[in-house]
């Protein structure tokens, strides 16, 4: 027994518990679905991740449109979401400069991260599209549509679905 010398006694509890598995099960998943019309006056740099990426515009939108991405933390402006684990395909730099305004809504790619403007700011992410879902309302009870540990899933849609959808908020 190492009760006579306690960080022996504490180093084998230590190493007990990391020899032991942990499983968290968590059934609740929640996910939200954000609409985002890709490219044009919406996603002004959607030709250019794709092409840093020796990829089609369409393969970009598949990539980041396929797979779910988790809620790490808001910040940088209430209710902008860190959604890491970009598929690497599609990983691109920051821009060099920064614009002076990107508007809410914006989505974006910065090295292997996404995440969406929600308020008009100024940023250096590449813009490949943009929701008309609001992400911050301050006027509402609960302001931010996203929370840290939920999860994100981006779908695909047209300009016209953008326009009916931002009429309909």
């Amino acid at each position: 027994n190492n009760i006579d010398d306690p960080y022996k006694l504490v180093k084998q509890k230590v190493e007990e518990l990391l020899n032991q598995s942990f499983i968290v099960e968590n059934d609740e998943k929640k996910i939200i679905e954000i609409p985002v019309c890709y490219g044009g006056e919406f996603g002004p740099d959607l030709d250019e991740v794709a092409c840093i990426n020796n990829l089609s515009i369409e393969n970009v939108i598949a990539k980041h449109s396929s797979k779910d991405y988790f809620v790490y933390m808001l910040g940088f402006a209430p209710g902008f979401p860190y959604l890491a684990g970009v598929d690497a395909e599609i990983a691109t730099p920051r821009k060099q400069t920064p614009r002076l305004k990107i508007e809410a809504g914006s989505v974006g790619i910065a090295g292997e991260q996404t995440g969406i403007y929600s308020i008009a700011t100024p940023g250096g992410w590449q813009i490949i599209g943009r929701t008309p879902k609001k992400l911050f309302t301050p006027e509402k009870e609960k302001p931010t549509l996203l929370n840290a540990g939920e999860w994100v899933r981006f779908k695909p849609i047209s300009e016209e679905e953008y326009f009916q959808i931002e009429a309909g908020e």
